[in-house]
């Protein structure tokens, strides 16, 4: 497969050259409050952006057929729930079991899934985790707070300008009967990238 990252790099960085000038800009004349728009930027990028991706795994945990789908052709299984557009017209979705274990990265840049992750966050972009996530990826994954049984294999995925990768993680025990909705609130940003486990159901029920 090809890595020609390329185009997809200098787009990126054009794109955020822009934003940072017009931010500097509108700070400069008092249209924006710095700190509030940090806080707008993470509100992007873990809660309302990585929904659809939420809502992609579960309807996948749920949906035998849609799974089957995602799994053989899942750009054209995730726009069936309306989810298309630029840097999500490739994708491959990737599925945790009892051994083995995913985890997307973009060591030459920082290709990502916005389709249904929403914006990157800022360690996906750097440079520490796009080397150690190659090097030593257990070692990156307990930094995350996850920590694997030795036995289970650790596979790490490196997103292309022509492929982007969807972890599908592994559905919590005690969430029979639960409705899609429910369980996408189960479903973090980090578990679809793999730096995480989906959420414990037994905390999601106490502050439900």
């Amino acid at each position: 497969m090809s890595h020609d990252h390329d185009h997809d790099h200098s787009e990126l960085s054009d794109i955020e050259l822009r934003v940072r000038a017009l931010e500097t800009l509108l700070t400069e004349k008092g249209y924006i409050d710095p700190p509030a728009l940090d806080e707008l930027i993470e509100t992007y990028e873990t809660k309302i952006g990585p929904k659809n991706g939420a809502r992609v795994v579960a309807k996948a945990w749920t949906d035998t057929d849609y799974h089957a789908r995602l799994m053989s052709d899942a750009t054209s299984a995730i726009a069936e729930l309306g989810f298309t557009g630029r840097q999500g017209e490739h994708m491959v979705a990737v599925e945790n079991t009892s051994g083995v274990h995913n985890m997307v990265v973009c060591t030459l840049c920082s290709c990502y899934p916005w389709t249904v992750l929403g914006l990157p966050p800022v360690w996906y972009k750097s440079a520490p985790y796009r080397s150690r996530a190659v090097r030593d990826p257990r070692g990156v994954l307990k930094e995350f707070g996850v920590t694997l049984p030795e036995e289970t294999e650790i596979k790490v995925w490196d997103s292309t300008a022509e492929v982007r990768y969807l972890v599908i993680p592994r559905r919590p025990k005690g969430t029979e009967g639960w409705s899609e909705e429910r369980l996408s609130e189960l479903v973090t940003r980090n578990s679809m990238i793999g730096t995480a486990l989906a959420l414990d159901p037994s905390n999601q029920e106490e502050t439900a």
